[in-house]
């Protein structure tokens, strides 16, 4: 894939103008819902700077492509990623140690002299 997955991008499918709330709900992983409601707000709170600040984001950012994430799955991971690397980076260390302690069971116990999984490898066959 050619696209970043960790770049910001406007989501014009789930937009309801530029796309720019619902481009933050997917790069931040937060319910679209909230972020239009605190847009809003500091919209009222900065005397309409925030809304300058929107149509700047929607002009400058580039449009999500079509495909980016293969699943739900996958897009929550990339959220993560985005929100917090080295905590992925972790998660995915952990995962790699955990594969290989089963990894290192399953040889033990293949290469082990155990009698009865070598009676029943021996009657597969």
């Amino acid at each position: 894939m050619s696209a970043s997955r960790t770049k910001f991008y406007l989501d014009k499918q789930n937009g309801k103008w530029m796309g720019v709330c619902a481009g933050i709900a997917d790069y931040t992983g937060v319910d679209v819902t909230f972020v239009r409601i605190g847009m809003v707000l500091l919209t009222f709170a900065t005397s309409g700077w925030m809304a300058l600040a929107y149509i700047a984001a929607g002009a400058i950012a580039d449009k999500k492509p079509i495909g980016l994430y293969d699943t739900q799955e996958d897009a929550k991971f990339w959220q993560g990623v985005r929100s917090n690397p080295r905590r992925s980076t972790a998660e995915v260390r952990s995962k790699f140690r955990d594969i290989d302690r089963r990894l290192a069971d399953i040889e033990t116990m293949y290469t082990s002299r155990n009698t009865r999984l070598s009676d029943e490898i021996d009657s597969l066959r």
